[in-house]
C-alpha cells in the first residue's frame, strides 16, 4: 500500500515516513500542498496522511480540492486541533478519518489499516496472470509456466505495477515514481537496469515474450 504524507514539520514527517516504511508501506513525504495534483497523479497513493496546518494552504482546503478533483485516495487528517467541532469540519471537508496530535503511532497504524480495508472492493485480484506468467500478491511469489522465479523486492514492485495494468505503457519516470518514490533522481538509469534484469528472468528463458519496450515511451507487459 502506498501512503502520501503531507507534513511540514520536518521531525514529524521524518518520523512518519520512517515508521511506515518499517511497517512495509511505500511512502512519499511532501512538506506542502504545492503541485499536489501532479504528485497524486504520478504516485497514486492509497492513503494520504494530511497535516491540517500547512504553509500556503490549510489541510481542510487541500482536502476539499482533492475531493473536487475526484481523488479517491483515503484521506487521514492529522491536527493539533482535535476538538469535536474541528474533527467534524475535517470529515465534512472530505476526510475519511481525523486524528488529533499528539498521537500514538500504533493508533495511526490501526487507522491506516482500517482505511486500507475500506478499499477492498476496488482492490486488484490477489493473483495476477498474463499468459502463463502468474504473480501471487499474498505470498509475492512468481512463476511462469511450471517454473518458479526468484525476484527482488524492486523487481516484484515493477512486475506488479505492469501486470495490474496489462498493455498500458509506463514511462521510465512513472515507474521510478511508483516503485522508488518521488525522491529518486529522474536522470538515473536505474529503471533500465532493473527492466533488463526483469526481462532476463521472466522472458529470456521462454519462447513467448511478454515484456515490451516502446521506444521513446516506456515499457508494458502484455501478451503478443
Amino acid at each position: 500500500m502506498k501512503i502520501l504524507i503531507i507534513e511540514d514539520d520536518e521531525k514529524v514527517g521524518s518520523f512518519l515516513s520512517r515508521g511506515l516504511k518499517a511497517e512495509g508501506y511505500l511512502t512519499l513525504l511532501q512538506d506542502s500542498g504545492t503541485a499536489i495534483f501532479d504528485i497524486v497523479s504520478q504516485f497514486e497513493p492509497d492513503v494520504i496522511v494530511l497535516d491540517r496546518m500547512l504553509p500556503q494552504t490549510d489541510g481542510l482546503t487541500l482536502c476539499q480540492q482533492l475531493r473536487s478533483q475526484k481523488v479517491n485516495s483515503r484521506i487521514l487528517i492529522l491536527s493539533a486541533l482535535s476538538e469535536v467541532d474541528e474533527r467534524v469540519k475535517g470529515l465534512r471537508a472530505g476526510a475519511d478519518d481525523y486524528l488529533g496530535k499528539p498521537f500514538h503511532f500504533e493508533e495511526l497504524l490501526a487507522r491506516i489499516e482500517a482505511l486500507g480495508k475500506r478499499s477492498v472492493s476496488v482492490a486488484p485480484a490477489r493473483r495476477l496472470q498474463i499468459a502463463d506468467l502468474q504473480l501471487d500478491l499474498d505470498s509475492m511469489t512468481v512463476q511462469r509456466a511450471d517454473t518458479k522465479l526468484t525476484l527482488t523486492a524492486k523487481e516484484l514492485g515493477i512486475l506488479e505495477l505492469l501486470m495490474n495494468n496489462s498493455g498500458k505503457v509506463y514511462s521510465r519516470e512513472r515507474i521510478l515514481t511508483n516503485v522508488w518514490g518521488m525522491n529518486e533522481d529522474p536522470l538515473t538509469n536505474i529503471v533500465d537496469v532493473y527492466m533488463a534484469r526483469l526481462r532476463k528472468k521472466i522472458d529470456d528463458p521462454f519462447e513467448v515474450k511478454l515484456l515490451h519496450t516502446r521506444r521513446g515511451l516506456g515499457y508494458c507487459l502484455q501478451e503478443p
